[in-house]
């Protein structure tokens, strides 16, 4: 990898995480750039505004990362328990920043996809892959489910009732109730099987 290469890497990783612990908007170019400790006009070689840094830590960054947080649970031969483990690891391993901050892609989609058409039309793609993932998995084993189903709603339930246990914890800063409310995600998940 080139210095460029790195620096620009070092300024994804940055942003990251400042936007995930003050949100895209409070997000300070001031503190990337002396966390980075490079110049202003380093960040703007390699993103031309705060917008563009935006979108390219959203679909660097949070994108891959959140996807390949759901591969491993899909790509088991019972995807129905997949979920479960992932889900009840997701609230065992969870720290108390975690619980402050909630999931970094979710907090940028609830404050970016109403004020900025380029941050919705690039989460709705994620959501639609992150959708697609789940209903190719549960194809998988549709002989195994409940025939009534239609698997895009049943995987856009799953991914708004996990989202919604993430928003919870979030706001209530309570672990507990995002472990009740994902307990009760992979009941319903578990019914899905005839």
């Amino acid at each position: 990898m080139s210095d460029a290469e790195k620096t620009r890497q070092n300024i994804l990783d940055v942003a990251a995480d400042e936007i995930h612990q003050h949100g895209y908007k409070a997000t300070s170019l001031s503190v990337i750039l002396e966390r980075c400790a490079i110049s202003k006009g380093a960040l703007y070689y390699h993103f031309s505004s705060k917008i563009e840094l935006g979108y390219a830590v959203f679909e660097e960054i949070y994108v891959p990362t959140f996807l390949n947080t759901w591969q491993p649970a899909l790509a088991q031969k019972d995807p129905i328990e997949g979920l479960c483990e992932f889900f009840t690891a997701m609230c065992n391993n969870m720290n108390c920043s975690e619980v402050v901050c909630g999931c970094p892609l979710n907090n940028l989609c609830e404050e970016m996809a109403n004020v900025d058409e380029g941050f919705r039309l690039r989460i709705l793609a994620m959501q639609e892959k992150l959708n697609q993932l789940i209903v190719d998995s549960l194809s998988k084993i549709e002989a195994s489910l409940r025939p009534e189903l239609e698997l895009d709603q049943v995987a856009y339930f799953i991914v708004s009732a996990f989202h919604g246990s993430t928003s919870l914890s979030k706001s209530s800063r309570n672990k507990e109730l995002f472990q009740k409310v994902t307990s009760e995600l992979c009941r319903y998940i578990r019914s899905l099987k005839k």
